[in-house]
């Protein structure tokens, strides 16, 4: 819904008062379709999914293609009812599809922008996966526009849009300083693979992680804006190498996965704290503070040549999903 919504507003930069309704219709239509990538999937292969999710279809050089095939789409079922140029439909379908790649990219997820020229997972780590403020804000313009059959409603969209990821890039860079400067009360004075990601829902209270001496620190950060931050401390866990994960399994099919797994999750190896035969992705958790990871790879040494399992652990304990409220307070635990 929110690539959608995004990208109608940008396809209503080019649009008047006599065709927002079909231009903004179209530029959603394209800036949901990269996501169709989501589909490609094998039962055999449980990583085929998440490998090819915001693979090619999300990456800048495939953006005229993927405006071609929307436009086409529309051209075919809409040419007997709208009297609209192909050229036009092409540009309402051009501006909303261009919308997709770079917003996953502010994301950190990790979008494939430049395929194929490079397999880099970019994610600049400015808004989360799931933001009810920009999704509903960008939803009530367009539906005010709709009703006043006005551009200026999703043009304001579009500027609130910008505005707010660039505030989310400047929370970042704030919690960033404010990672550094917890780093180096721990007396880390070298620290790599540090990052911040916003936690579900908001641009306030951000997860941290950083490598010291092979082992991983999970922080959550309240970067505020008129209040004091606070910093919830976490744990630490063992930062796993995939070197030494794969010793033994040269050539297997196991090895292959955990090469493919390492790249997705841009090297983020920790065990599960419950289950030492998961590999979890520590950039993600339910609680921002926490090691228990939001989803991972099941292994089974004994067996090299069957593919991993791919695991998720959605769930929140009644007491972290209050913990979570008091950390989104400001609130001390």
């Amino acid at each position: 819904m929110t690539q959608g919504a995004f990208g109608a507003v940008a396809g209503a930069l080019l649009a008047d008062r006599g065709n927002l309704r079909k231009a903004m219709l179209v530029s959603w239509a394209a800036g949901m379709l990269a996501d169709a990538d989501i589909f490609i999937s094998s039962q055999a292969d449980p990583l085929l999914n998440i490998e090819y999710h915001r693979h090619f279809s999300h990456s800048l050089l495939f953006i005229p293609v993927g405006a071609l095939l929307c436009a086409g789409l529309f051209w075919l079922v809409m040419q007997r009812w709208w009297r609209i140029p192909f050229r036009q439909l092409y540009l309402f379908s051009f501006a909303g599809y261009a919308t997709a790649g770079l917003l996953d990219a502010c994301t950190s997820y990790g979008t494939r922008l430049w395929w194929p020229f490079s397999d880099q997972r970019v994610a600049w780590n400015i808004i989360s996966i799931i933001d009810p403020i920009f999704t509903l804000t960008l939803l009530i313009l367009l539906a005010v526009g709709i009703k006043k059959k006005h551009p200026s409603w999703p043009r304001a969209g579009f500027v609130f849009a910008l505005c707010y990821l660039a505030f989310g890039l400047f929370q970042r860079n704030r919690t960033a300083e404010l990672q550094a400067a917890l780093a180096d009360q721990r007396g880390h004075l070298e620290i790599d693979m540090a990052t911040v990601k916003p936690s579900i829902g908001n641009l306030i209270l951000w997860r941290s992680i950083y490598r010291h001496d092979d082992q991983f620190y999970v922080d959550a950060i309240r970067t505020g804006l008129v209040t004091e931050p606070n910093v919830y401390e976490g744990n630490s866990v063992q930062a796993l190498a995939l070197d030494s994960l794969s010793l033994g399994l040269e050539g297997s099919v196991l090895a292959s996965d955990l090469v493919r797994f390492d790249h997705f999750s841009d090297s983020y190896f920790a065990y599960h704290p419950a289950d030492p035969s998961v590999i979890g992705d520590l950039r993600y958790a339910m609680l921002p503070n926490s090691t228990r990871p939001l989803w991972g790879i099941q292994i089974d040494r004994d067996n090299p040549d069957r593919h991993v399992l791919f695991k998720s652990f959605r769930e929140i304990p009644d007491e972290e999903r209050q913990q979570l409220i008091q950390m989104l307070k400001g609130e001390d635990l």
